[in-house]
């Protein structure tokens, strides 16, 4: 184990692979000579080459239909989205093409793409660089959805992803690229899809954090130690496959659920979660399932109205203490 931060974890995670099989590659604005608007694969030019290192033109529709090609003719390609909200833009490509290619040949196309893709805000960079559009994509099978919020999920999660056969988009959060952790050294460390991570665990409610909120959920739980609550926080890791068994397990002990995403409340990823804990798990619940979640208005370019708009910490601190101090 060694200390590293989200970014290098994904850009270790890419090498390896590229190292060890010649078939993956790597395409997508700025991703080569500029290292990446995000400089996740600063450096990796130099190593791989224009070969397997290729800046494209902005055109989402165009990545993803060369990632979706060069993947059913046995490539294993990487295709790098800089901002989530242009997902949209390539959005026939991902939902009618790339979703839906193994199932309309009858099992006979293998689609092992990775799009890699940055969600959640920045800081002041408004309503079109801003979104977190997981949930746009939930609805529609054929796809996994990777969120994780640890260097070491970051890079186990992307090697599994790597080495399947299956599309992944694979959600990097812009404000976790920056944070350390510890990371194995085994380049055949992987983390299996479908298996959350109970990051701490407790006795008096469950907070399911998604992405960055899963760090802001141990700030939440730290504070609320220390007034006496204990609370379990998990990460989902994959929204596609979903850990609902680990999910259930923590609401059956705690009774208590808050489910906190920065995407949107209304129809966001952890309005499904909820729906499946209303559906699955009612009879454990002593309360309703609380969500945490951005305002349904479009993300301000104002630093305040941002801060406002956005969840936070606080807010889950406010929605643990609301099963005891109803509004």
């Amino acid at each position: 184990m060694r200390e590293i931060t989200y970014s290098e974890a994904i850009r270790e995670a890419m090498a390896e692979e590229m190292r060890q099989n010649s078939d993956v590659f790597l395409i997508g604005e700025d991703v080569g000579t500029f290292g990446g608007v995000w400089g996740v694969s600063n450096g990796m030019l130099d190593e791989f080459g224009e070969e397997r290192i290729r800046d494209t033109p902005i055109t989402e529709a165009a990545i993803v239909g060369a990632g979706l090609g060069a993947a059913m003719m046995g490539m294993r390609p990487i295709v790098e989205i800089m901002f989530g909200d242009f997902l949209m833009c390539a959005g026939d490509q991902i939902l009618n093409q790339v979703a839906k290619a193994r199932f309309m040949s009858g099992g006979k196309a293998n689609v092992p793409l990775t799009i890699r893709v940055t969600t959640g805000a920045p800081g002041s960079a408004a309503a079109q660089h801003s979104q977190s559009p997981e949930s746009w994509f939930m609805n529609v099978p054929g796809i996994k959805i990777v969120a994780p919020s640890t260097p070491a999920d970051a890079k186990g999660l992307l090697k599994t992803a790597l080495r399947g056969n299956d599309p992944v988009l694979y959600f990097e959060h812009k404000m976790l690229y920056g944070d350390s952790g510890e990371v194995p050294e085994d380049p055949d460390f992987m983390i299996p899809f479908g298996k959350a991570n109970i990051l701490r665990e407790g006795n008096d409610v469950t907070v399911i954090g998604i992405n960055m909120m899963a760090k802001k959920a141990i700030q939440a739980a730290d504070q609320l130690q220390t007034e006496g609550i204990s609370v379990e926080v998990i990460d989902p890791r994959t929204l596609v496959p979903l850990d609902k068994e680990t999910i259930i397990q923590s609401v059956a002990k705690t009774s208590r659920v808050v489910v906190a995403y920065e995407g949107h409340k209304r129809a966001g990823a952890g309005a499904e979660i909820a729906a499946m804990l209303a559906e699955e798990a009612v009879e454990y619940l002593d309360g309703p399932v609380m969500r945490v979640a951005a305002k349904n208005v479009p993300l301000p370019y104002s630093p305040v109205l941002e801060n406002y708009v956005l969840p936070d910490t606080g807010d889950i601190v406010s929605a643990v203490k609301s099963f005891w101090n109803p509004t």
